[in-house]
């Protein structure tokens, strides 16, 4: 089964390698959805992963890049949408 979550993760998470961190945990797992930075300094994931994958994303997206220092991630249960594929930086 799959499950699509938005996470908002606050904290040190812009200009750290967080994005590219969260790039990398992709293609080393099953997940396809898309990262980007928000106006409010936080940066916000949308991801499709197998729904036992929810708690790794989680725990990775809260250790983060080794610069950044994650101190709130919020999480929003979505639709899956199997049309995407992948996962893409957004600017």
């Amino acid at each position: 089964m799959t499950k699509r979550v938005r996470l908002h993760v606050s904290g040190l998470v812009q200009g750290v390698g967080f994005r590219k961190f969260i790039e990398r945990v992709a293609c080393g797992h099953s997940l396809d959805g898309w990262v980007r930075n928000l106006p409010n300094g936080r940066v916000e994931i949308e991801a499709q992963v197998p729904a036992k994958d929810v708690e790794e994303l989680l725990k990775k997206a809260g250790c983060g890049s080794s610069m950044s220092q994650v101190t709130e991630i919020k999480i929003t249960d979505l639709l899956p949408d199997e049309k995407q594929k992948g996962l893409t930086i957004r600017f």
